[in-house]
């Protein structure tokens, strides 16, 4: 088993930053990548940024440029800095790991609102 628990989240203003960070752990073994989704009211979960072993990075498109993802393989922790944020990046943003061959493990949530 593993647990990630993310942290981070809060209420910030337009234009303003905001590090999330999740940990892992637990049975932290064969983890082919991690990343961060999001959740809107209303809307589908959606992928955010995602971040192999082998750090290659991939973003959604709204993100690009305003988001970072980075991991320290170290601590089992992937981190999301989020700047020049927008009202439209208010959601529950949630971590996931993908552990080989195939199992994708979810932490609980944290949110982020952004305020106009």
């Amino acid at each position: 088993q593993v647990q990630l628990v993310e942290s981070g989240g809060g209420l910030v203003q337009a234009g303003g930053s905001l590090r999330l960070s999740c940990a892992g752990s637990g049975m932290f073994v064969s983890i082919s990548h991690m990343g961060w989704y999001r959740q809107a009211p209303g809307k589908q979960r959606e992928m955010v940024a995602v971040i192999t072993s082998g750090g290659n990075t991939n973003y959604t498109d709204s993100v690009k440029g305003r988001f970072t993802i980075s991991r320290d393989a170290a601590k089992n922790t992937v981190y999301l800095q989020m700047s020049g944020l927008k009202p439209e990046d208010t959601a529950v943003y949630y971590c996931t790991a993908h552990q080989v061959p195939a199992y994708d493990y979810w932490g609980q949530g944290t949110q982020v609102s952004v305020s106009s």
